[in-house]
């Protein structure tokens, strides 16, 4: 029997024919799929394998992804998850013992501020200009 293009078991059943071809279905799962489906082209195929080089590689975003080439950000995302599921598990070396993190904020419809005027200060030495403002830190 046909193996099954989502699980890849080999328990599929003949389950009535599209488009003169055979189609199968997993009972498990309850995936149908047709043998020989040539509806995959390969612009989209060369799409996904650059849309997951270029998100692994941590360079885009997916709606860059999206805007990038023609499709909505939700479809470059099921391509990177679809790819992210066939990978297998990471491999951690027993004899790490600490790992370091950079620490990464992001603030969304939020803007966090440290002072009134929602800017970064600049600290300066030395005479100012006319005009400006200094203010002494105790």
């Amino acid at each position: 029997m046909m193996p099954c293009k989502r699980c890849g078991s080999g328990d599929t059943v003949k389950h009535g024919v599209v488009r003169k071809k055979q189609r199968y279905c997993r009972k498990k799962c309850g995936y149908n799929f047709v043998s020989g489906d040539q509806r995959v082209k390969e612009s989209v195929a060369v799409k996904k394998a650059l849309a997951v080089i270029l998100y692994s590689l941590g360079k885009a975003s997916f709606g860059m992804l999206g805007k990038l080439f023609g499709h909505l950000r939700a479809l470059t995302y099921r391509w990177i998850a679809e790819e992210a599921a066939r990978l297998p598990d990471p491999v951690i070396a027993n004899d790490i013992k600490e790992m370091e993190f950079d620490e990464m904020w992001h603030f969304i419809g939020s803007k966090k501020t440290r002072s009134g005027s929602s800017k970064p200060w600049i600290v300066a030495h030395g005479e100012l200009l006319p005009g400006l403002q200094a203010i002494p830190f105790t």
